[in-house]
């Protein structure tokens, strides 16, 4: 067994604390990684405050995992020691459904199996994440990092870069088409990037107007304010191919599929906790769509870094140690942070 020493979530209300986790001893298709960075995603916050009520107690969260190989199983063909590596948000599946044939094993049949807070396929072993000092992971589920990018950089690419990628890429978001991104967070950050990579007019939309300036220093072509809705309806109606949706929080949809040209859609990806109400006139005058996403296979997710490195694409981040995770945590719940956290797990 690996010990190592991470982060842990003692129950809903305890700030996280030190812990010392027993991760299994490598099998054949096993690389060990030594982590130097772990991005702290908002489902972290999300998962120890047990906001999902599926959390499960000690938990030591974090999905957005980079580090280096040190060690390697027996069959390992794909990695070897040294060699730059990373985690997202799955460790494995069945590996044997539709969908994970197809290279969807976020959407697996028989259950992913999440980075933490998770079973594995031994039906006993619990999943511990990024906020610790090692992780042991089938080659299978591993990623190959660029070494042209900044790695504490790279890290939040394995959540909120796939998330955002993966719907840009399904609906075919290409030059000439204009994109509208409602939220400029963690997520909404990454699909401006990936958007203006694409070759697509990207506009922002958010509440503040302090967001105008970032939003076009990272590519935005413009910033829409969403303080007069009948204002926007009148100058972008019927004007976007495709609306990403990346608030959690609770909000009208309905203004952004008005907004849409006929076939466009309107992508979910935040989950609020309260339902929206919709107007499904706005989705049947104009053949709209309303969907969501998951983030992203691991074959795709290898895909995007790989674009990433081509596109010297990376996460804007605060960098911070592992004992100012409480700290993060009281931020992240007040929005404020630019744009990701990310915990420098070398200094743990």
């Amino acid at each position: 067994m690996y010990k190592t020493k991470g982060y842990a979530a003692f129950s809903a209300s305890a700030p996280l604390a030190p812990y010392e986790i027993q991760r299994r001893s490598p099998k054949k298709h096993d690389v060990v990684i030594a982590i130097d960075y772990c991005g702290v995603c908002h489902s972290d916050l999300h998962q120890v405050k047990n906001e999902w009520a599926s959390a499960v107690y000690p938990m030591v969260p974090g999905h957005e995992i980079v580090g280096r190989v040190i060690e390697i199983g027996t069959a390992v063909s794909k990695f070897k020691v040294g060699d730059l590596a990373g985690v997202g948000c799955l460790v494995d599946s069945c590996r044997t459904c539709n969908d994970c044939l197809q290279g969807q094993e976020q959407f697996c049949d028989y259950g992913r199996v999440g980075t933490y807070n998770s079973i594995e396929k031994d039906g006993v072993t619990r999943t511990f994440g990024g906020y610790s000092q090692s992780i042991v992971v089938d080659e299978n589920f591993t990623l190959k990092i660029p070494s042209n990018l900044e790695l504490s950089k790279v890290a939040p690419l394995l959540c909120a870069g796939i998330t955002t990628y993966s719907p840009l890429k399904h609906w075919n978001i290409g030059p000439g088409k204009k994109v509208g991104v409602v939220g400029l967070g963690g997520l909404g950050h990454m699909a401006v990037k990936f958007a203006k990579a694409f070759g697509a007019k990207v506009s922002v939309f958010s509440r503040s107007e302090k967001k105008k300036a970032d939003a076009l220093k990272l590519g935005a072509d413009e910033v829409i304010l969403t303080n007069s809705p009948d204002k926007i309806i009148l100058s972008h109606n019927k004007s976007f191919d495709m609306i990403i949706d990346t608030v959690s929080a609770p909000h009208d949809l309905n203004l952004f599929l008005q907004l849409l040209k006929r076939d466009g859609s309107c992508v979910l990806l935040g989950l609020p906790d309260i339902e929206p109400t919709i107007n499904i006139a706005h989705l049947i005058m104009g053949r709209k769509n309303l969907s969501g996403s998951l983030i992203g296979g691991i074959a795709e997710t290898q895909e995007m870094l790989d674009f990433c490195s081509a596109h010297n694409i990376t996460c804007e981040v605060e960098l911070i140690s592992p004992e100012k995770i409480n700290e993060a945590f009281e931020r992240m719940m007040k929005s404020d942070v630019h744009y990701r956290f990310v915990l420098d797990m070398k200094t743990l």
